[in-house]
């Protein structure tokens, strides 16, 4: 036997070795301009009426696809919390935020996503606007929350021209103030909102608040409200667009964080803050219930015209859940088709891969369609505010039928793209798990899908004219594909049928934004895409992502969807 002496001493491998070399892993989809990266938002921009916004959109593209993107993880990683009280027990009703969120609401409100078509209303401006909010919602999209009301206060507000011009201005402001200061004493303002109640959800005219009268009645009267709002989006806003009941219906009121006097009265505005809302997503932005307890408000329109005088925000709202949702499929698509393009599996790259190509070439259409139609539903919103009264009709029928079809297929779309990273789609350090997160909430504010479809049919019913000018816009893209042409002829048919209309209304949406997509994308002119959709949305394919049929140019739509760093 030897001896211990003898032996030979046991050397382990070195724990630096081949082991630990990352490899087979992307780069960062970091540091890109947005805009310049995205082939079908810069035809989009031109074809609908908002070339001349190309420099502005350079210059967000660049600020999201760089900075935004890490103070959108920052943001999203420390969100709002509440202070009811300072630290005697008085009440503050206030919201705290960390720097990420003040940093980004700065600078979207620097480059004007919540007034541009107000402060520059020219042909095009909304147009302009719905490509700023579709680079800006890929990159965070809680601040969009707020952004989107101040936006839409606008023609809620000119129901009231007094208050209109008082408020405009500060509202119209790029400079971001979020102190917590009567609004004379501010360089800027933003606005929210306050519809929703306990017991009513959409349906408002179940809203219990009531204003009392304190003044001269009727618009532009002063009243003190007492109630509750179940879902009051942005408590940290310097005013909201609320519903309440007068003994003539319910009203509109705008109602301040502080009074006229700039007085606390002496806590603030009797609007307090019972909770933040913990949401499956949108972490950044603080969303809230409150009661009110006397607060001051400002009666907007006509007393018991307060449903179709908020609805003048809620079609801008609506405009930009389609924006939003849009804007979340586009980067998730980009984040796949990027992964694909540099991770090998099986001895090729996954972009060479024929059924990742079928995937990869279906998200990219779907988004690419998503654009387009929310695009041009911007251009009809834009024109309405010019005075074109066929445009006027259209957007009135196309933003709920966009808002219902882009939402809904929104976190499918999603999902499809996390599989595409595996495993890493599904962990934190990716984005795609906030956008999956992110995704249901369009399709839930302003309305939820039945809501969306129910308005669609009721603006068919009481005004039939917006049919007419629909179907005008499908005809234009006539001939110029057989799956096309059939479909239109059974979405005729469809709405001829006035039998059981509620019962079929999804499916009579559905095939309104299918032909509205495909005859968009015709008109175009991007053969590769729009021949894809029309096979494969319109011709019986099959109902998952990456089941297109074959003879479509996989290459050619994943290269249009393709960042580049």
């Amino acid at each position: 036997m030897s001896s211990p002496a003898n032996k030979q001493p046991h050397n382990p491998p070195a724990i630096t070795g081949p082991t630990h070399e990352v490899t087979n892993q992307p780069p960062p989809l970091a540091d890109y301009n947005a805009f310049d990266s995205d082939t079908a938002l810069q035809q989009a921009l031109q074809r609908e009426g908002g070339g001349w916004g190309v420099q502005r959109c350079q210059a967000f593209g660049a600020w999201a696809g760089g900075e935004m993107l890490e103070l959108g993880f920052q943001a999203n990683e420390n969100p709002p919390q509440p202070k009811l009280f300072d630290r005697y027990g008085h009440r503050l009703d206030e919201v705290t935020f960390h720097p990420a969120y003040h940093r980004i609401m700065a600078e979207s409100i620097k480059h004007e996503l919540h007034a541009l078509p107000w402060n520059h209303p020219q042909p095009g401006a909304h147009v302009v606007r719905s490509a700023l909010g579709y680079m800006n919602s890929q990159f965070e999209s809680g601040h969009s929350c707020p952004i989107t009301m101040t936006y839409a206060a606008i023609p809620a507000l000119r129901h009231q021209p007094d208050v209109a011009k008082r408020w405009e201005p500060l509202i119209c402001a790029t400079d971001y103030d979020p102190r917590c200061l009567p609004v004379q004493q501010k360089t800027g303002a933003t606005i929210g909102m306050g519809m929703t109640e306990k017991q009513g959800g959409s349906d408002v005219r179940a809203n219990t608040t009531q204003a009392y009268c304190i003044g001269s009645p009727g618009a532009g009267g002063d009243y003190e409200l007492v109630g509750h709002k179940w879902f009051f989006s942005a408590p940290m806003c310097d005013a909201w667009l609320v519903l309440a009941n007068t003994d003539n219906g319910m009203c509109c009121f705008l109602v301040p964080k502080w009074r006229p006097d700039g007085s606390r009265n002496p806590i603030r505005n009797q609007v307090h803050i019972q909770r933040l809302k913990d949401k499956l997503g949108d972490k950044s932005n603080a969303s809230s219930e409150v009661e009110f307890r006397g607060a001051y408000g400002q009666m907007i329109g006509p007393e018991g015209r307060g449903v179709p005088t908020i609805l003048d925000m809620v079609m801008h709202t609506r405009l930009d859940c389609m924006t939003g949702s849009a804007g979340i499929v586009r980067q998730a698509v980009a984040q796949a088709v990027h992964h694909a393009a540099y991770r090998k599996a099986f001895g090729k790259k996954l972009i060479e891969q024929p059924l990742m190509q079928n995937v990869l070439a279906d998200l990219a259409l779907e988004s690419e369609a998503m654009l387009a139609l929310m695009m041009r539903a911007s251009r009809a919103v834009d024109a309405s505010h010019h005075g074109d009264t066929q445009e006027k009709l259209f957007a009135r029928i196309v933003t709920g039928v966009g808002k219902y079809w882009i939402c809904k297929r929104a976190p499918s779309a999603i999902n499809e793209a996390q599989e595409c990273l595996g495993g890493a789609g599904y962990v934190e350090e990716s984005i795609l798990p906030r956008l999956y997160r992110q995704a249901p909430l369009n399709s839930i504010w302003e309305g939820s899908g039945n809501i969306q479809c129910l308005d669609v049919l009721r603006a068919m019913s009481r005004e039939p004219e917006t049919v007419e000018v629909f179907m005008a816009e499908l005809w234009a893209a006539k001939g110029s594909s057989n799956a096309y042409d059939a479909h239109l002829s059974r979405l005729q048919k469809q709405l001829a049928n006035r039998d059981d209309m509620e019962v079929r209304a999804r499916r009579i949406v559905e095939d309104m934004a299918l032909a509205l997509q495909a005859s968009v994308l015709i008109q175009a002119g991007e053969n590769a895409v729009s021949d894809a959709f029309c096979s494969a949305r319109l011709d019986g394919a099959g109902l998952a992502f990456g089941t297109l049929p074959t003879g479509i140019n996989f290459d050619a739509l994943i290269k249009r969807a393709q960042p580049r760093l």
